[in-house]
């Protein structure tokens, strides 16, 4: 009964699409509701274009259904970037400035950084390759050198 239990509290807890926006248009000082919006359809996409697995499942499921359904119908890049090449393949897409895009790519994701939760965030980590941790907020940490066997 635990499962369903929980699920049924991270369903309550998810706030709404305009609540997300507003987080994130206070947290990245946009003009408008609707700049706010921009910054959150192009990085949740891009991030749908990079994540897989049970965590690409997972953290849809704490986001908003409109954030959600972007993150969803993206299809897998084959060749996963690192963080940087993730930032310029935004700026690229969109003809933004490169700190203009590091600037909303932060902005969005540190507030799905929030709304995943430190164990959630710490997976989908795990699965993207370097330079994320930065872009959701976090410090980037070295990996462990495995030792040849």
């Amino acid at each position: 009964m635990m499962p369903d239990r929980r699920a049924a509290l991270q369903q309550t807890s998810v706030p709404t699409f305009a609540q997300m926006l507003e987080k994130v248009r206070y947290e990245g000082a946009y003009p408008t509701r609707e700049r706010a919006e921009e910054a959150v359809r192009l990085v949740v996409a891009g991030l749908g274009r990079q994540l897989t697995g049970d965590e690409r499942v997972e953290l849809a499921a704490c986001l908003p259904h409109e954030a959600a359904r972007i993150l969803a119908e993206q299809i897998p890049d084959t060749e996963p970037l690192t963080g940087w090449a993730f930032v310029k393949d935004l700026a690229a897409r969109t003809g933004a400035s490169l700190a203009t895009t590091r600037w909303d790519t932060g902005s969005v994701l540190t507030t799905v950084a929030a709304l995943a939760g430190p164990e959630l965030l710490t997976r989908v980590l795990r699965r993207l390759p370097s330079g994320y941790a930065l872009l959701f907020g976090r410090a980037e940490l070295p990996q462990p050198v495995k030792e040849a066997a």
